[in-house]
């Protein structure tokens, strides 16, 4: 797992399982190209998922006592879309550490912004399991 060691230095959070972080990192494509029931880090984006807006739902709660739903729920939507996630998962270089197929390397999933936003909420997921809410939360905000 040395070769995630930048990454982790990125992220400020070094996994104490570090099969977590190679699972976050694993797109769906390597299981399509293996033909092989192989796990992916869909299932952690989707924990990740809830992560997120768990924390950014609670701080723009707490921020912003005096606004309504409404908007509340529109703030949370522009810090939560795919392109916003991309970009934060780029400036991570996340793509660099993706796990991809041959065919995907060959399209440029590694830099697709649907792929990167997806292995970002999976990496919340995976700090999520791996450290708890609160590692989690202090990454996010």
């Amino acid at each position: 797992m040395s070769d995630f060691a930048e990454l982790q230095g990125r992220l400020g959070f070094v996994f104490r399982e570090p099969a977590l972080l190679r699972l976050a990192l694993t797109h769906p494509s390597v299981a399509h190209e293996k033909g092989v029931a192989l796990q992916t880090n869909q299932r952690l984006e989707f924990l990740g998922d809830a992560v997120l807006q768990l924390v950014l739902t609670r701080e723009l709660y707490e921020k912003f006592p005096a606004v309504n739903e409404g908007p509340l729920t529109k703030a949370r939507a522009k810090l939560v879309n795919r392109r916003t996630l991309a970009e934060h998962a780029r400036q991570l270089g996340l793509g660099q550490n993706l796990l991809v197929s041959r065919g995907e390397e060959l399209h440029g999933g590694r830099e697709r912004p649907g792929a990167l936003a997806d292995t970002f909420e999976a990496l919340l997921g995976a700090m999520f399991l791996d450290g708890g809410f609160e590692p989690a939360r202090d990454f996010i905000l």
